[in-house]
């Protein structure tokens, strides 16, 4: 028994508008996917964070801080040292070193 033969012509025609509408939804899934994984990985975090008893971690802007005050070290070093010496020089670092400590201590 032979098989019946479909032309070319209406086998490409339900292929090619086939593969136009992949090529259309194909960024509309990803996304779907991309934003379910996302829900996924924050609900995850969230709750691992909730069983350490906190919330969100404050990270923001820790090492802000330190950086401005090791560029202030240096002139005020500089200005201490011609002013008042060694004396001056070594107050100026342990005001620098208290206020570093007690912005570390401060972010827990």
């Amino acid at each position: 028994m032979a098989r019946p033969e479909i032309p070319r012509e209406e086998a490409a025609s339900p292929l090619g508008a086939r593969s136009e509408l992949l090529a259309e939804m194909d960024p509309a899934v990803v996304a779907a996917f991309v934003e379910r994984v996302e829900r996924q990985i924050d609900a995850r975090v969230d709750a691992r964070l909730a069983e350490r008893g906190g919330g969100r971690a404050r990270h923001d802007g820790w090492l802000s801080l330190p950086i401005a005050s090791l560029g202030v070290a240096i002139p005020l070093t500089a200005i201490a040292g011609g002013i008042g010496g060694l004396v001056a020089i070594l107050i100026v670092w342990i005001g620098i070193v208290a206020v570093n400590v007690a912005h570390a201590r401060g972010r827990v």
